[in-house]
């Protein structure tokens, strides 16, 4: 774990909101990249053999570049052939690609005619700094993306992460835990037209959720979970309004349906904004009747 530094220790830290790359946090990425091209991390993956056949002499760059082409991931030298810098879904691929193939190098022996070390390798302690060290910059630069076993995802709000992970769908509906399941994962995901889809399974949770209480129809089980949540009036009766108020919303917005009517999401604060207010209400729903949550 790496020290927090003066300004995270006395509240200066940026807060993670930003969702494009910068060019402090992308000069970062590739030099830390860089670094593992030149310190033998890549010699697991792409072993260069010792001359002699006596062990792995660290990594075969001509081998690592060629894979790296074949799956069109960037060398991390930052610019591609038009001298045009790197997107960040470029950068994104790299770190994952790097992540995959990346162990902590261990000197061996020392070969003196071919004046190298034969190395070993440990691939999770190598994937665990790498991981660290990333998402260090990531950290210091205020972006809201972590290296999270070798996938850049999105990390929630502050407001939304603890519930978020600490959350447990078991509403003995599997149709109704995979929505839910569903609809968390589509939200941490880096690409907002992915994003947009958590609101739409949300939705559609939100709808299978309001029949799973008995009753003679959907509105009698919609009734009959809402009475589970408060007994309290003037709390019952802000429920059912806002219930009511987020079924508009899913006919009103392109969440559930897309006719040419429908009112376009565009922008990520307003996905963020959206799923919070029915996670909360769905959650608070699923705690009360006993489902999860």
């Amino acid at each position: 774990m790496q020290k927090k530094l003066f300004t995270e220790r006395h509240g200066g830290a940026k807060a993670r909101i930003q969702e494009s790359l910068d060019d402090p946090t992308r000069t970062g990425l590739l030099a830390t990249v860089t670094s593992r091209t030149s310190d033998e991390s890549f010699g697991n993956s792409f072993p260069f053999a010792c001359q002699d056949g006596q062990g792995n002499a660290g990594c075969d760059l001509t081998a690592l570049k060629a894979m790296m082409k074949t799956f069109h991931v960037v060398w991390p030298d930052g610019r591609n052939d038009d001298l045009t810098p790197y997107s960040d879904g470029q950068i994104f691929d790299l770190l994952e690609f790097s992540y995959e193939h990346i162990a902590l190098p261990e000197e061996g022996s020392w070969h003196s005619y071919w004046n190298h070390y034969h190395y070993s390798y440990d691939v999770s302690a190598g994937r665990s700094k790498f991981e660290q060290d990333v998402n260090r910059i990531f950290e210091r630069n205020g972006i809201a993306y972590n290296l999270q076993g070798g996938e850049v995802v999105r990390i929630a709000p502050a407001f939304l992460d603890v519930s978020l992970s600490e959350t447990l769908f078991q509403t003995g509906d599997s149709v109704l835990d995979d929505l839910l399941q569903t609809a968390r994962q589509k939200f941490l995901n880096r690409d907002l037209n992915i994003r947009l889809e958590s609101l739409e399974k949300l939705w559609d949770a939100w709808e299978r959720l309001k029949t799973v209480e008995p009753g003679k129809d959907k509105k009698a089980s919609a009734t009959a979970l809402l009475d589970k949540a408060s007994a309290e009036p003037s709390f019952r009766k802000a429920l059912e309004e806002e219930a009511v108020a987020l079924t508009a919303i899913g006919n009103k917005f392109m969440i559930r349906h897309t006719e040419i009517d429908k009112v376009p999401i565009t922008e990520s604060v307003q996905v963020d904004y959206l799923f919070h207010r029915m996670f909360s209400l769905l959650r608070l729903l699923l705690r009360s009747s006993g489902r999860g949550g």
